[in-house]
């Protein structure tokens, strides 16, 4: 499988005390926070590969997986985006600089950056579907030279409700990369493409033979985004997707993940189009 990555050697069941240092709005409902670790030794140690997860205690209300949002090189600090959805996750959103959280993990396997390299790369995100996207789109622009063409394609429901402006206004000024964004209802100030993200398709110039796909976002986008790619001439295992939001425990244990005999948490969250097949409870 493309990504595997080795599960973390402390203890899975141990949550590892992280202080909030900073904390971004992204859109009304969406924040990203920046965490460190209290033990710094330990967080010397702390590696992830773009793709992976957390399970973060929110003291009181209970954890939840969470992907990482930032850049796996910087070692100082990691992000997490947080959709305000549960009860978790709304009580996270309530919390402030300088509070603790529980952090498990790393879990799960990665976006396979390294089996890719030296092919083009089209990356489609929907909503708050760019945050798993982030850390792996910031390693290739870190790697740029290992990799061929670069188109992204992002989509979301308003303007106000595009995750990363910052980064997406710098990613358009960027000659290395074709980056094109649409959303489903514009206002008065949006000039760009209005339209599902499968509107896109006819915008890029890319040799299915030699691309990978890495594609996050609610899963009515993931089936039409996969069906659209097929159509294009995408062989099945070049076709990669984020399955993370079907996560619960992390380790295997709950089965709230089970799908036949496969736990996407500790065998995903990331997976070939098709792999998925192979596993029909999804209906992708």
């Amino acid at each position: 499988m493309w990504g595997v990555t080795d599960q973390p050697s402390e203890n899975l069941y141990m949550p590892m005390i992280a202080v909030v240092d900073e904390i971004f709005d992204e859109t009304p409902d969406t924040k990203t926070f920046r965490l460190c670790f209290e033990d710094k030794e330990y967080a010397k140690s702390f590696s992830w590969e773009p793709g992976q997860f957390v399970e973060v205690t929110i003291f009181g209300a209970g954890e939840a997986p969470i992907g990482f949002a930032s850049n796996p090189l910087e070692k100082s600090f990691f992000e997490l985006t947080v959709v305000a959805r549960g009860k978790v996750t709304q009580m996270m959103h309530e919390l402030k600089r300088g509070d603790q959280v529980g952090i498990r993990g790393p879990f799960g396997n990665c976006w396979p950056l390294e089996a890719v390299k030296g092919m083009d790369l089209l990356v489609v995100s929907g909503g708050c579907g760019l945050a798993p996207l982030r850390p792996a789109i910031l390693q290739i622009l870190a790697n740029r030279k290992d990799y061929g063409e670069f188109w992204m394609l992002y989509g979301a429901r308003t303007p106000a409700d595009r995750d990363f402006k910052y980064d997406l206004e710098e990613w358009a000024k960027r000659d290395d990369m074709h980056l094109l964004q649409t959303v489903d209802i514009g206002d008065d100030t949006w000039k760009d493409n209005v339209g599902v993200v499968t509107t896109l398709f006819d915008k890029i110039k890319i040799d299915a033979r030699n691309t990978v796909a890495l594609n996050c976002g609610p899963a009515i986008m993931i089936k039409f985004v996969t069906i659209g790619l097929l159509k294009m001439g995408f062989s099945e295992d070049r076709l990669v997707t984020s399955l993370e939001r079907y996560m619960k425990c992390g380790v295997g244990k709950c089965g709230h993940c089970c799908v036949n005999h496969v736990y996407l948490c500790t065998e995903g969250p990331v997976f070939t189009y098709q792999q998925m097949r192979a596993l029909p409870e999804l209906k992708l």
